[in-house]
């Protein structure tokens, strides 16, 4: 049922989602909207694989963003189940935010894929030129030009890293949102349980600390929670796919896992507000991102044979 909050006759709400390239600004943007550190955000690109949400209630107005995977070119079943999760967030949102990266011009692979994703999409499109306070004046301009020629929405420049244009872009996206009751209490920042995002930082704390394929072939899950503890209990398993990847990230006796281990464990006190005991144990599981059992297990959808995506 529709959670009490102001008169329905007076509210709005509704489901915005950030779509774009990998490493365009999305869950960069998603933090600034929402004023917390939910969806991780590192220098690597796709980082984010799984759609995350963010809750942000402004006087009359409820917004639930959905930071999504970003559209790229799909090489394994994993990148398959990323690009079907950015477009079914798409499709069920009420405004759309099509974020993209302003210190790079816009090449034909952006016009392809993204026309591509916003081609059957009739509903309220922002597009959003990220990256102010890093591009140049004729990568601006370009990315204006590209817009104008395919996409019919409005063009805002913006700095999700500084905060800049970032809060004249949240009031003309309420003007977008539907009327209608509160969907989440009006405290609520996120709709995801906190098993996710315990998982996420330490996912986080792994693209930080290590490099090339290790960070892309990592999933973190967690196996136990126990709050009541003090301190509270949490066991998370981080699934490899090979041997050697799992000695690299346990290190020489133990180093590797214990710089993550404290790295994860700050992220996740902060997130928490309280004492962590993390436990985190490396298991190989092969080839997991080409096989569907896997992927199913691990939470992602997996796309079906015949699946548009």
């Amino acid at each position: 049922m529709p959670t009490d909050g102001p008169s329905q006759s007076t509210t709005r709400a509704g489901y915005v989602a950030l779509v774009g390239r990998p490493n365009a600004g999305k869950s960069t943007l998603l933090n600034r909207f929402v004023g917390e550190h939910l969806s991780i955000v590192t220098s690597k690109a796709q980082t984010t694989w799984q759609r995350v949400t963010g809750i942000r209630t402004k006087g009359t107005d409820q917004l639930i963003f959905l930071d999504t995977p970003g559209l790229l070119e799909t090489r394994d079943l994993l990148q398959h189940a990323m690009l079907g999760a950015a477009l079914e967030a798409l499709a069920e949102a009420d405004v759309a935010l099509l974020v993209v990266d302003t210190t790079r011009r816009p090449t034909q692979t952006d016009t392809d894929r993204i026309l591509a994703a916003f081609s059957e999409i009739h509903r309220p499109l922002h597009i959003v030129l990220n990256k102010l306070d890093q591009a140049n004046l004729s990568s601006i301009e370009a990315w204006k030009s590209w817009s104008e020629e395919g996409l019919s929405g409005q063009v805002h420049s913006v700095s999700a890293k500084t905060g800049k244009g970032v809060d004249s872009l949240l009031n003309v996206i309420c003007e977008d949102l539907p009327e209608g009751p509160f969907l989440y209490p009006e405290d609520d920042i996120a709709s995801d349980p906190v098993r996710f995002f315990v998982a996420e930082f330490v996912r986080e704390a792994i693209f930080e600390q290590f490099h090339q394929e290790i960070p892309y072939a990592v999933f973190c899950q967690v196996a136990e929670f126990r709050e009541k503890q003090d301190p509270t209990y949490i066991h998370v398993d981080i699934f490899v796919e090979r041997k050697s990847q799992k000695r690299i990230m346990v290190g020489h006796q133990g180093s590797a896992i214990k710089k993550l281990g404290s790295a994860a464990r700050s992220k996740i006190e902060r997130f928490l507000g309280c004492h962590v005991y993390l436990d985190l144990w490396v298991k190989p599981l092969p080839s997991w991102r080409k096989s569907p059992d896997h992927l199913s297990r691990l939470g992602f959808r997996v796309p079906v044979e015949g699946d548009p995506h």
